[in-house]
Protein backbone atom coordinates (compact mmCIF):
# COMPACT_ATOMS: atom_id res chain seq x y z
CA UNK A 1 0.00 0.00 0.00
CA UNK A 2 1.28 3.15 -1.10
CA UNK A 3 0.86 6.29 0.71
CA UNK A 4 0.38 10.01 -1.14
CA UNK A 5 0.23 13.30 0.73
CA UNK A 6 -2.21 15.74 -0.30
CA UNK A 7 -2.93 19.39 1.49
CA UNK A 8 -1.28 18.02 4.65
CA UNK A 9 -3.52 14.47 4.25
CA UNK A 10 -2.20 11.02 3.86
CA UNK A 11 -4.43 9.37 0.93
CA UNK A 12 -4.19 6.04 -0.29
CA UNK A 13 -3.40 5.29 -3.17
CA UNK A 14 -4.85 1.89 -3.19
CA UNK A 15 -7.63 0.25 -1.84
CA UNK A 16 -7.19 -1.71 1.72
CA UNK A 17 -9.39 -4.88 0.50
CA UNK A 18 -10.02 -6.68 -2.42
CA UNK A 19 -13.07 -6.88 -4.45
CA UNK A 20 -14.54 -9.61 -3.14
CA UNK A 21 -14.82 -8.59 -0.02
CA UNK A 22 -16.06 -5.18 -1.24
CA UNK A 23 -19.16 -6.95 -2.47
CA UNK A 24 -19.82 -8.06 0.77
CA UNK A 25 -19.86 -4.23 1.73
CA UNK A 26 -22.11 -3.23 -0.73
CA UNK A 27 -24.68 -6.19 0.43
CA UNK A 28 -24.34 -4.80 3.96
CA UNK A 29 -25.36 -1.11 2.29
CA UNK A 30 -28.30 -2.79 1.20
CA UNK A 31 -29.32 -3.77 4.24
CA UNK A 32 -28.81 -1.16 6.23
CA UNK A 33 -29.65 1.61 3.56
CA UNK A 34 -32.96 2.18 5.57
CA UNK A 35 -31.69 3.37 8.62
CA UNK A 36 -28.52 5.23 7.23
CA UNK A 37 -28.25 8.61 5.48
CA UNK A 38 -24.74 7.82 4.49
CA UNK A 39 -23.97 7.74 0.94
CA UNK A 40 -22.93 4.49 -0.72
CA UNK A 41 -19.07 5.33 -1.22
CA UNK A 42 -18.67 6.63 1.99
CA UNK A 43 -20.84 3.76 3.64
CA UNK A 44 -18.37 1.09 2.16
CA UNK A 45 -15.22 3.48 2.48
CA UNK A 46 -16.09 3.11 6.19
CA UNK A 47 -16.25 -0.37 6.31
CA UNK A 48 -13.20 -0.79 4.65
CA UNK A 49 -11.78 1.06 7.32
CA UNK A 50 -13.23 -1.03 9.86
CA UNK A 51 -11.59 -4.35 7.64
CA UNK A 52 -7.78 -3.06 7.77
CA UNK A 53 -8.19 -2.10 11.48
CA UNK A 54 -10.56 -5.28 12.98
CA UNK A 55 -8.01 -6.37 15.19
CA UNK A 56 -7.41 -3.70 17.66
CA UNK A 57 -8.79 -4.52 21.17
CA UNK A 58 -11.27 -2.65 22.65
CA UNK A 59 -14.66 -1.20 22.23
CA UNK A 60 -16.52 0.82 19.75
CA UNK A 61 -17.83 4.24 20.20
CA UNK A 62 -20.26 6.50 17.81
CA UNK A 63 -21.57 9.95 18.38
CA UNK A 64 -24.28 10.94 15.45
CA UNK A 65 -26.57 7.77 15.25
CA UNK A 66 -29.27 8.22 13.21
CA UNK A 67 -30.69 5.19 12.73
CA UNK A 68 -28.08 3.35 13.68
CA UNK A 69 -27.33 1.68 9.94
CA UNK A 70 -23.56 2.99 9.90
CA UNK A 71 -22.18 1.28 13.36
CA UNK A 72 -24.38 -1.93 12.64
CA UNK A 73 -23.00 -2.59 9.38
CA UNK A 74 -19.46 -1.22 11.19
CA UNK A 75 -20.20 -4.07 13.67
CA UNK A 76 -20.81 -6.94 11.41
CA UNK A 77 -17.40 -6.31 10.28
CA UNK A 78 -15.40 -5.31 13.28
CA UNK A 79 -17.36 -8.08 15.61
CA UNK A 80 -20.73 -8.54 17.33
CA UNK A 81 -18.98 -9.11 20.65
CA UNK A 82 -17.36 -5.84 21.56
CA UNK A 83 -18.67 -3.10 23.76
CA UNK A 84 -20.40 -0.65 21.27
CA UNK A 85 -21.98 3.34 22.61
CA UNK A 86 -24.57 5.45 20.44
CA UNK A 87 -24.60 8.38 21.41
CA UNK A 88 -27.23 10.78 19.72
CA UNK A 89 -29.49 13.51 20.79
CA UNK A 90 -32.10 11.77 19.06
CA UNK A 91 -33.70 14.89 18.19
CA UNK A 92 -31.85 16.26 15.62
CA UNK A 93 -28.92 18.87 15.38
CA UNK A 94 -28.62 22.01 17.51
CA UNK A 95 -28.70 25.49 15.96
CA UNK A 96 -25.52 25.59 13.33
CA UNK A 97 -23.65 28.57 14.47
CA UNK A 98 -21.19 31.44 11.88
CA UNK A 99 -18.46 28.95 12.79
CA UNK A 100 -19.95 25.68 11.04
CA UNK A 101 -20.06 27.97 7.64
CA UNK A 102 -22.76 29.23 5.41
CA UNK A 103 -23.67 26.13 3.69
CA UNK A 104 -24.16 24.55 7.08
CA UNK A 105 -26.69 27.33 8.04
CA UNK A 106 -28.41 27.93 4.80
CA UNK A 107 -28.84 23.43 4.74
CA UNK A 108 -30.51 24.07 8.66
CA UNK A 109 -32.95 26.43 6.92
CA UNK A 110 -33.78 24.51 4.08
CA UNK A 111 -36.22 22.18 5.91
CA UNK A 112 -37.45 20.78 2.19
CA UNK A 113 -34.29 19.90 1.28
CA UNK A 114 -33.79 16.43 0.31
CA UNK A 115 -31.03 15.75 2.91
CA UNK A 116 -32.95 17.63 5.66
CA UNK A 117 -34.09 14.61 7.19
CA UNK A 118 -36.44 16.44 9.87
CA UNK A 119 -33.16 18.15 11.20
CA UNK A 120 -31.29 14.85 10.87
CA UNK A 121 -34.08 13.24 14.08
CA UNK A 122 -35.16 9.77 14.33
CA UNK A 123 -36.50 7.62 16.72
CA UNK A 124 -34.01 5.60 19.15
CA UNK A 125 -36.43 2.33 18.11
CA UNK A 126 -34.60 2.32 15.10
CA UNK A 127 -30.85 2.13 16.33
CA UNK A 128 -32.39 -0.30 18.54
CA UNK A 129 -33.63 -2.29 15.68
CA UNK A 130 -30.23 -1.68 13.18
CA UNK A 131 -27.89 -3.26 15.93
CA UNK A 132 -30.25 -6.26 16.88
CA UNK A 133 -30.15 -6.73 13.14
CA UNK A 134 -26.39 -6.71 13.85
CA UNK A 135 -26.75 -9.52 16.67
CA UNK A 136 -24.38 -7.23 18.85
CA UNK A 137 -24.58 -9.00 21.84
CA UNK A 138 -23.53 -5.70 23.96
CA UNK A 139 -24.69 -2.07 23.44
CA UNK A 140 -25.87 1.11 25.20
CA UNK A 141 -27.55 4.23 23.39
CA UNK A 142 -26.87 7.20 25.11
CA UNK A 143 -29.47 10.35 24.69
CA UNK A 144 -29.16 14.04 25.06
CA UNK A 145 -26.29 15.82 23.63
CA UNK A 146 -22.52 15.32 23.94
CA UNK A 147 -22.04 18.34 26.19
CA UNK A 148 -24.06 16.73 28.63
CA UNK A 149 -23.86 12.81 28.13
CA UNK A 150 -20.23 12.85 27.39
CA UNK A 151 -18.52 14.57 30.68
CA UNK A 152 -20.22 11.63 32.71
CA UNK A 153 -19.26 8.51 30.12
CA UNK A 154 -16.66 6.01 32.23
CA UNK A 155 -14.85 3.19 30.70
CA UNK A 156 -13.48 -0.16 31.44
CA UNK A 157 -11.85 -0.58 28.13
CA UNK A 158 -10.18 1.57 26.11
CA UNK A 159 -11.45 2.89 22.34
CA UNK A 160 -10.70 0.57 19.37
CA UNK A 161 -12.60 3.13 16.81
CA UNK A 162 -14.31 5.94 17.62
CA UNK A 163 -16.78 7.09 14.71
CA UNK A 164 -17.45 10.78 14.80
CA UNK A 165 -20.82 12.06 12.89
CA UNK A 166 -21.17 15.50 14.82
CA UNK A 167 -21.30 18.03 11.99
CA UNK A 168 -21.42 21.32 14.18
CA UNK A 169 -17.80 22.43 15.61
CA UNK A 170 -18.90 22.27 19.39
CA UNK A 171 -20.77 19.06 19.00
CA UNK A 172 -17.70 17.69 17.04
CA UNK A 173 -15.10 19.55 19.69
CA UNK A 174 -17.09 18.05 22.77
CA UNK A 175 -16.55 14.56 21.31
CA UNK A 176 -12.96 15.47 21.04
CA UNK A 177 -12.23 16.48 24.41
CA UNK A 178 -14.06 13.90 26.21
CA UNK A 179 -13.46 10.39 23.89
CA UNK A 180 -10.44 11.43 21.72
CA UNK A 181 -8.33 10.43 24.89
CA UNK A 182 -10.03 7.77 25.57
CA UNK A 183 -9.05 6.40 22.05
CA UNK A 184 -5.88 3.59 22.49
CA UNK A 185 -2.54 4.11 20.84
CA UNK A 186 -2.68 2.75 17.79
CA UNK A 187 -6.91 3.18 17.51
CA UNK A 188 -9.06 5.04 15.14
CA UNK A 189 -10.57 7.91 14.74
CA UNK A 190 -13.21 7.56 11.56
CA UNK A 191 -14.72 11.18 10.94
CA UNK A 192 -17.97 12.21 8.88
CA UNK A 193 -18.73 15.78 7.13
CA UNK A 194 -15.03 16.53 7.21
CA UNK A 195 -15.41 17.90 3.34
CA UNK A 196 -18.98 19.14 4.15
CA UNK A 197 -19.10 21.27 7.45
CA UNK A 198 -16.44 24.09 8.08
CA UNK A 199 -17.31 23.58 11.70
CA UNK A 200 -16.33 20.17 11.80
CA UNK A 201 -12.86 20.38 9.71
CA UNK A 202 -11.97 23.48 12.03
CA UNK A 203 -12.69 21.67 15.72
CA UNK A 204 -10.02 18.48 13.94
CA UNK A 205 -7.64 21.20 13.06
CA UNK A 206 -8.13 22.98 16.78
CA UNK A 207 -8.07 20.09 18.82
CA UNK A 208 -4.99 18.17 17.21
CA UNK A 209 -3.58 21.29 16.98
CA UNK A 210 -4.38 22.79 20.46
CA UNK A 211 -3.03 19.17 22.24
CA UNK A 212 0.29 19.60 20.40
CA UNK A 213 -0.49 16.41 18.41
CA UNK A 214 1.38 15.28 15.39
CA UNK A 215 -1.23 12.32 14.40
CA UNK A 216 -1.60 11.68 10.62
CA UNK A 217 -4.96 12.25 8.78
CA UNK A 218 -5.84 9.80 6.29
CA UNK A 219 -8.17 9.81 3.80
CA UNK A 220 -9.93 6.61 1.98
CA UNK A 221 -11.91 8.83 -1.15
CA UNK A 222 -13.61 11.77 0.79
CA UNK A 223 -13.86 9.53 4.16
CA UNK A 224 -11.08 11.02 6.69
CA UNK A 225 -9.48 9.38 9.89
CA UNK A 226 -6.94 9.38 12.21
CA UNK A 227 -4.64 6.84 13.77
CA UNK A 228 -3.78 8.10 16.92
CA UNK A 229 0.06 7.94 18.05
Amino acid sequence: MQLIRNSGILMLKKSLVQASTKVNFTKLYTRYKNHTMTPEQTFLDNLEICYKFKHIKGCVVECGVWRGGMIAAMAEILSNQKDYYLFDSFEGLPPAQPIDGKAAIEWQKNKDGSTYYNNCTAEMSFADEAMKMARVESYKLIKGWFSETLPNFNLENEIALLRLDADWYESMKSCLDFLYPKVKKGGIIVIDDYYIWDGCSRAIHDYLSGNNLADRIYQINSTVYIIKT
